[in-house]
């Protein structure tokens, strides 16, 4: 565990003081929040799993709050939509003047209101009433309109708010935003939603290139470097400057890979012979493999791990037989790692 840094002086030991209060304070919350969650938290889950497989991919979860539990709400909505349930967030003062029609009847709405009695939300409540709309509640008062109205509540415990006024949404702001992630992982596991999957919704960025496949970066057809196993060295080196890869693959009449020959074949085998050499006798059998289903990252692993030797390459293989190359040079332009 690392060391608190040491004030230099008197405001900086309160500010640190202060700090340490303040994330000492919301962590016991977050600990109360989960003694405190009961059924009614499965019944949300099981709720929002239904919707997903009734609405034939048309229904949607609308995540709706004021103020500091809007910004919450907003952050749910992204992360529930970014782990696959369709989710997007809905102003309350908006959907008074109009917004309200982006709300059908096979949707869901959970609403985040610390005391459950904020008049905006006065509107948008009677609309899930009124056209029988499932709507779940993330409220501390258990006893307030919001909680009353709602078919499922998710009710927060009561914990003292960290400012020192007991006015500003901290403690309670973190519980709803942990509490929104707890629900968004929950209908992740269940629909068992793959690491392949996840990529889907997140194509940019280090993610996705964290999740690209080997199959979608790997080299195949007239591209691969293929010579046949009766060849001599003369003819592989042609083959290794024309294709550019770094490596020539030696294959069989059936078409059966028999083995490698890289930059560092040629280092070792280097002699005024070299040229006269058969591709056999300079060769690296047994190559290291991968699927091209596997992650590209996974790959990279490979390539980067193996002990006592510098692996720039892997071949690709399907059914024991090798389709393509992968690269240690593309998988890093691509940003895999």
């Amino acid at each position: 565990m690392a060391k608190a840094r040491t004030a230099q002086n008197p405001q900086e030991n309160m500010d640190i003081n202060n700090a340490v209060r303040v994330l000492k304070a919301e962590s016991a919350a977050l600990d109360t929040l989960s003694q405190h969650i009961d059924d009614n938290f499965s019944k949300a889950v099981e709720a929002v799993h239904t919707m997903k497989q009734n609405g034939q991919g048309y229904a949607r979860l609308i995540v709706a709050g004021i103020g500091k539990s809007g910004h919450v709400a907003r952050k749910i909505a992204a992360t529930l939509a970014s782990t696959g349930t369709p989710a997007y967030f809905v102003h309350p003062g908006e959907a008074s003047h109009g917004d309200m029609g982006m709300i059908t009847e096979k949707d869901m709405v959970l609403m985040l209101s610390n005391s459950g009695e904020n008049s905006e939300l006065s509107d948008l409540i009677h609309y899930t009433r009124r056209y029988d709309i499932t709507l779940i509640a993330m409220t501390s008062n258990a006893k307030s309109s919001l909680a009353k109205y709602a078919d499922i509540v998710l009710l927060l415990p009561k914990v003292d708010e960290v400012c020192p006024n007991g006015l500003a949404p901290t403690t309670s702001t973190t519980m709803m935003l942990a509490y929104g992630d707890a629900l968004a992982i929950a209908l992740l596991e269940r629909m068992g939603l793959t690491s392949e999957q996840y990529k889907v919704f997140h194509p940019g960025g280090k993610l996705g290139q964290r999740l690209l496949k080997v199959s979608e970066l790997m080299v195949l057809g007239d591209a691969l470097p293929k010579i046949r196993s009766d060849a001599f060295m003369d003819e592989a080196i042609l083959t290794l400057t024309e294709k550019n890869l770094g490596v020539v693959l030696v294959f069989d009449e059936q078409e059966q890979l028999l083995g490698i020959i890289t930059d560092g074949d040629l280092k070792r085998h280097m002699s005024p012979q070299l040229l006269q050499k058969s591709v056999i006798e300079v060769m690296s059998k047994n190559p290291k493999s991968i699927s091209q289903d596997a992650l590209a990252a996974e790959a990279v692993d490979i390539m980067t791990k193996k002990q006592g030797q510098y692996i720039t390459s892997l071949i690709v293989q399907e059914n024991n037989k090798a389709i393509g190359l992968l690269r240690l040079q593309d998988c890093l332009q691509a940003g895999v790692i």
